[in-house]
Parts: structure tokens; C-alpha cells; sequence
């Protein structure tokens, strides 16, 4: 039986084709437009739109179990209300629109990936576990976390399993957005105010979350349960810039400016979200991955940053 693949010509989704292509597992690739160069073997179906009225007839027969990584992620320039409703249309009504035409199509398990953003912007009193309370900030994530909800009530009305994975930020190599301006930065020798910050922050390599992904679509035991997912080495903002100069062999610009100084400065020009985002705390628990799968990172956060950095 053949897995399909929402989002496959994404940083995540091209991932985990790769690894499932590696297993000589079969891989059904879903496209919105563009048609990436796939492994040899990988069928390609193409979907145009994603939301509650998108037919999936086409590509859901003699498939087994659906990894849907296809979201939208930013929008830009848009009132929160707005941005709510763009996000819903896509991450909430055609995610369970998929997953209503999966269960119909004799699909037996749907794994989701959603984000930690569920769970909320920052960690106080330490990580966030799998089975924290939930607490979106975002559009993003309050329209991913509404997906899981209506995910569980189809679980029940239909017996297909769900897997929901929420990963912090996964870098890797050409991963989009805040690890490529990191990557930009350090190698072009830009002095960074970021040296007094001693934070926590859990990052996952894209290696561990695509082999994450293939435990769950393997592994009885993932069955209608969430599970987060990072490197299993926490680090601070500064710490892990450092590493990124360190693997490419090149000295980190960073300035110890005091974060209270960096805040009051953001506020004055519009940056707050961007300082609070580099500054806080945001990091996970993984031993539920251990205990339950017999799961733990394959790649640890020096290896995970030289092959994003390779060439």
C-alpha cells in the first residue's frame, strides 16, 4: 500500500519522501503546482487548492496512510481576524476535508503535523510535554490546533488512527525562513546583538523529524496519540548560532547586548515579536517518543547542522 503526501515539494515533505523512498516504501507525492525532480518510483499527483471543497478522489485509492504536511504557514500584511480566516480555510477546513475523504477511501491512519506554536509563543516553568494545555497565539496555531480537535472527533466517528506531531523550528539544509536568515547572517560575518541571551530553545534537524514521521506510520503503539519532537539537546539562541559558525568553520558576530535593551529598542521600531521570538524560552520534552515508540533523535545538533551547511 502506498503512502500519500501532502505538501511533498516542501522542506519537510521532500524529507520525508526521500526517507520513505530510502525504505523502498511507496510514495505518492502531492503537489500544488511545481513538479520537484522525485526519486525514481515516486508517483506525483497534482492538487491545485486545499481547502473544504478540494476533491481527493483521484489520488486516495490503494493508499494506507496520509503524512499531511501541506499548511499555510505566513500571512503577510494581514489584521489578526484576517489572517485567522486564511489560515482556517487551509490548515482547519481542508486538512479535515482530507481526512473525511481519507477515512471514506479505507485510509487507516492520517499523520498530521502541526506545530508546537499549540501549546503556546514561550515556555515559563519549564518544557512543554506532549500533553501540555493547549495555548495558540497565532493564527497559525490556533488554526492548526482547531485541526487536531475536528482529527480527534473523525478518529472517533471513523476508527481511522490519528498522529499529530508538532515540532518546534526544523532547520536543514534550504529549510525556509528564521534558519536561513541565521545561516545568512553568520556567513556573511554580521554582528549579531543576540550574546547576552542564555534562553532554551529546542530545534529538531529535518533528518529527525522525518525519521519521527516514519516511526509513527510504522509503530502500533502511535496510534490516536501526539508526540513533540526535537534534537533532545536544548540550547540558547547564542549557543546555537555559535554551533552554526562552528560546523562551517567561521567566528560568530555576536554582541552582548542585555535583552531588556534589545526589547525597549524592538518596541520603538516595530520589531518586538521578532526580539521576543530570538529571546524567550520555547523548548519540549521528547521521553514520551522513548517510552511509548522506542524513539530518539537519529542525528544530534552538530550533525544536524553540517549537513544543513553543506554544500
Amino acid at each position: 500500500m502506498t503512502i500519500l503526501i501532502t505538501g511533498a515539494s516542501g522542506f519537510l515533505g521532500g524529507a520525508i519522501v526521500d526517507l520513505l523512498c530510502q525504505k523502498q516504501i511507496p510514495v505518492r507525492a502531492i503537489v500544488h503546482r511545481n513538479r520537484p525532480a522525485f526519486p525514481t518510483g515516486v508517483e506525483v499527483g497534482v492538487i491545485t487548492s486545499l481547502n473544504a471543497s478540494t476533491s481527493w478522489s483521484g489520488v486516495l485509492k490503494n493508499v494506507s496512510a496520509v503524512v499531511h504536511c501541506a499548511a499555510r504557514v505566513h500571512v503577510m500584511r494581514d489584521d489578526q481576524a484576517t489572517a485567522l480566516e486564511a489560515c482556517r480555510q487551509i490548515n482547519t477546513e481542508g486538512t479535515l476535508n482530507l481526512a473525511h475523504q481519507a477515512a471514506t477511501a479505507g485510509v487507516t491512519r492520517f499523520l498530521f503535523i502541526s506545530t508546537i506554536g499549540v501549546h503556546g509563543a514561550e515556555t515559563e516553568n519549564g518544557p512543554f510535554h506532549a500533553d501540555s494545555p493547549a495555548s495558540p497565539q497565532t493564527p497559525y496555531a490556533q488554526s492548526k490546533w482547531e485541526a487536531e480537535e475536528g482529527l480527534r472527533e473523525i478518529a472517533r466517528d471513523t476508527g481511522m488512527e490519528i498522529v499529530i506531531i508538532r515540532p518546534p523550528l526544523i532547520y536543514g539544509k534550504d529549510a525556509p525562513g528564521n534558519f536561513t536568515s541565521l545561516l545568512s547572517a553568520v556567513n556573511r560575518y554580521l554582528p549579531l546583538p543576540l550574546g547576552a541571551v542564555h534562553n532554551h530553545r529546542s530545534f529538531a534537524a529535518v533528518e529527525n523529524v522525518a525519521d519521527l514521521v516514519l516511526c509513527c506510520l510504522e509503530h502500533s503503539a502511535a496510534a490516536n496519540q501526539a508526540f513533540l519532537v526535537s534534537d533532545g539537546d536544548d540550547l540558547s539562541t547564542s549557543a546555537f548560532i555559535r554551533k552554526i559558525a562552528t560546523v562551517q568553520g567561521k567566528v560568530s558576530m555576536l554582541i552582548p547586548v542585555p535583552v531588556a535593551l534589545m526589547a525597549g529598542i524592538a518596541r520603538l521600531v516595530g520589531k518586538e515579536e521578532t526580539v521576543h521570538k530570538l529571546t524567550c524560552s520555547l523548548y519540549v520534552d521528547i521521553q514520551k517518543n522513548n517510552s511509548l515508540l522506542g524513539w530518539h533523535p537519529i542525528i544530534g545538533v552538530e550533525e544536524g547542522l553540517r549537513k544543513a551547511t553543506s554544500r
